[in-house]
């Protein structure tokens, strides 16, 4: 890479998760990124189940038992095995929904043990990056949308990665358990890049907590997803992965890229 810790900005997206016309969440890049895909997945067949059946049922229902054919409508004021049965049925749909639903959830805000913590602020409209390191002076940067003006105002062919650029990508180890701790400074925002299954609110006088073990190199890109003000679509943000070889973790100014 031959970039500066200290330039390392946000720049965590591929491509792969904006394919145009994609329908489903992408699975991203991550063991935790897959796990809440398969869940996202059980539940989502679940729900087809259930609608199917129920809408199976009351079609059945509505053109078996139509009014056409002779049939009339049952007077009964309530059936105890009924209730009994709507009560249950859903109770244990609801109980087969909850084991993985939180068992992924504890996985996701289990933030404990990570080995590099980075602060990340977000501002109208651009990221202020932070690695955090008790045995020296922490590194510091901002990253930029780096999407030039032509592109914006449709003076000239818009890239590949249109507002997906940054000047200073957030560089952070492979197999290692990066948290993050997300604020703002001004008003809320949003971290998300989701290749890598992180989504945080940056919110101001409030620390958001997320991690990531990012397996192997390369380019990840995301948004702000919230509505930031005028700009909001300029500030894109991109981390750039390499291996644990060159490891400037401790605010150093030693150049960091992976051959």
């Amino acid at each position: 890479m031959g970039k500066r810790v200290s330039g390392a900005a946000v720049a965590l997206m591929s491509p792969a998760a904006f394919a145009q016309n994609q329908v489903n969440m992408s699975p991203g890049v991550t063991e935790i990124g897959a796990d809440i895909f398969e869940l996202h997945m059980l539940i989502m067949w679940i729900c087809v189940v259930i609608g199917i059946a129920v809408f199976a049922v009351m079609f059945y229902s509505i053109y078996a038992h139509r009014k056409s054919k002779g049939h009339q409508a049952s007077q009964f004021h309530e059936s105890t095995k009924v209730e009994v049965a709507w009560t249950v049925v859903p109770f244990l749909i609801l109980i087969a929904m909850a084991v993985p639903a939180t068992s992924t959830l504890l996985e996701v805000y289990d933030n404990d043990e990570a080995e590099l913590d980075i602060l990340i602020t977000g501002y109208q409209w651009k990221w202020k990056y932070e690695y955090l390191d008790e045995s020296g002076e922490p590194v510091a940067f901002f990253s930029n949308l780096a999407t030039s003006q032509e592109e914006i105002y449709n003076t000239e062919r818009k890239g590949d990665n249109y507002l997906l650029e940054v000047d200073e990508p957030l560089v952070i180890p492979t197999n290692t358990k990066v948290r993050f701790l997300i604020t703002a400074n001004d008003v809320i925002h949003s971290w998300w890049v989701p290749e890598i299954a992180v989504k945080r609110d940056a919110i101001p006088g409030f620390i958001n907590e997320a991690w990531t073990r990012v397996p192997e190199e390369g380019i990840y890109r995301g948004q702000c997803t919230e509505l930031c003000g005028l700009s909001r679509f300029y500030a894109s943000r991109s981390a750039r992965r390499f291996t644990p070889r060159v490891r400037c973790l401790d605010g150093c100014q030693t150049r960091c890229g992976g051959s």
